[in-house]
């Protein structure tokens, strides 16, 4: 019997509560990745975080009021992460601050960084984002590499968004929302892949999350044919049976 992972919701929402901030921190360094988390004094803190662990990877939708987070060099030396996160920003700027420079990612971006290099990132309107937090070894098997040289911020919509981005943000959105949808953890690691190293994923990863992108896109269409997703990932239909044949899986599948 294959056993289908659930999501778990947690959410602080004590008005009063002088501790809410501390039990958002234990909560994400359990999670996701620890923070130090800084509320404005004037502000009620109130956040929710959905989670979903897939075998190796971390899936989530966070939704927050007016903060900021930070992840300083004592932390990381003390006590790393280990993993590559991916941000998608739904609603809110986030200002993100980096090895003395500074950005900000708007709602339809994402940022791909390494969890083990200091950072800050600010919510002065709050939050909502996905995030997908991939283990360094998980990363370092499919790319050939270990981390991420620099913070990577993609858009992943409106009419130049990056395909992968695209489909990034609805694999995870789905999984982690109300009427969730399985979560195809192979597709979701190459996809990052590709995010995170560009062209220099092997052709096979960056074939099969084309192949993934496109379906993404295309999934409603009754329609959709194993010649339509071939072409749309610039391949021909055996190379697209054989690719996916490789993980274990078919085209219909």
């Amino acid at each position: 019997m294959v056993r289908i992972p659930r999501a778990q919701a947690f959410e602080v929402t004590a008005l009063s509560d002088e501790h809410v901030v501390d039990e958002w921190e234990r909560h994400n360094a359990a999670e996701l990745v620890e923070l130090a988390c800084r509320v404005p004094t004037n502000v009620t803190f109130r956040a929710r975080e959905v989670n979903l662990q897939l075998d190796r990877l971390h899936l989530a939708r966070v939704r927050g009021t007016p903060h900021a987070v930070v992840r300083d060099k004592p932390m990381v030396t003390n006590r790393p992460g280990d993993a590559i996160l991916v941000y998608a920003a739904l609603r809110g700027e986030a200002l993100w601050e980096y090895a003395g420079s500074r950005c900000v990612v708007r709602p339809g971006q994402l940022l791909v960084c390494d969890v083990d290099r200091p950072f800050l990132r600010g919510f002065g309107h709050g939050l909502e984002e996905l995030a997908v937090k991939v283990p360094r070894d998980a990363f370092a098997e499919i790319t050939g590499r270990s981390t991420v040289d620099a913070p990577i911020v993609l858009d992943a919509a409106g009419a130049g968004a990056n395909p992968y981005a695209r489909a990034l943000v609805r694999l995870v959105g789905r999984a982690v929302s109300r009427a969730a949808v399985p979560a195809d953890e192979r597709t979701i690691l190459e996809v990052v892949a590709v995010l995170a190293t560009g062209d220099r994923a092997g052709l096979s990863i960056a074939h099969r999350a084309a192949a993934g992108a496109f379906i993404e896109d295309h999934l409603t269409d009754p329609s959709l044919s194993a010649a339509d997703v071939a072409a749309g990932a610039g391949i021909s239909e055996r190379h697209l049976s054989r690719l996916f044949a490789e993980t274990g899986t078919s085209v219909p599948q």
